[in-house]
């Protein structure tokens, strides 16, 4: 399981509120692309990133929340034998779908989280700018959905990497961390240290 957030403007706290898809089917009213993925310098680096911090050179089965456009899609697409993505916006959803319909090893749906995880295992799941949009049952219950699975905001992202560091049998594998980027990818453990040469059976 992977996160990389920009930190939201919201302090540390309870947060009862998530945001729902009428705030997404605004924004996506009001610009194609609302948060510059397709053409922010920032956006690309922070994709590479991400695809260079997962320890596996692929996956069978890939599990994208919050996928907006599908830019990230796209370029995860190629690392995985089965990618599903989904957003609650339709638009976002439409483009997505778009984007990515000459790989067929893509999925996109509309679904809305966490009420609508969808179900089978995952060798991945990847949350990227998504968690902070969530309030402190949903953002829970998503997390737990997400450990079940795999072999203005109102949240920060500080916060959200304390939730997922703070779940029972996970481990931190690696942390890309700098002022404005916090990337982490987590993976099932018990408890005990681990190091990407261990996770791909190295030692």
């Amino acid at each position: 399981m992977t996160a990389s957030v920009k930190p939201g403007p919201a302090g540390p706290g309870s947060v009862p509120v998530t945001l729902g898809s009428g705030y997404f089917d605004a924004m996506y009213r009001a610009a194609s692309d609302p948060w510059g993925f397709e053409n922010r310098w920032y956006e690309r680096r922070k994709y590479a990133l991400s695809l260079a911090l997962l320890p596996a050179e692929r996956y069978r089965s890939a599990f994208e929340p919050g996928c907006s456009i599908g830019v990230f899609s796209e370029l995860l697409a190629p690392r995985c034998d089965a990618l599903l993505c989904c957003d609650v916006a339709a638009a976002a959803v439409r483009a997505a779908a778009e984007r990515t319909r000459g790989l067929p090893q893509v999925r996109v749906e509309r679904c809305e989280l966490p009420g609508q995880w969808p179900a089978g295992r995952f060798d991945l799941v990847v949350f990227s700018e998504l968690l902070y949009y969530f309030g402190d049952h949903d953002l829970e219950q998503l997390l737990r959905n997400a450990v079940a699975s795999v072999a203005d905001y109102p949240r920060s992202g500080d916060d959200v990497h304390g939730a997922i560091a703070a779940l029972p049998g996970l481990a931190r594998l690696v942390s890309h961390a700098e002022p404005d980027f916090l990337a982490e990818v987590y993976i099932r453990s018990d408890g005990a240290p681990v190091s990407v040469a261990q996770a791909t059976g190295l030692v």
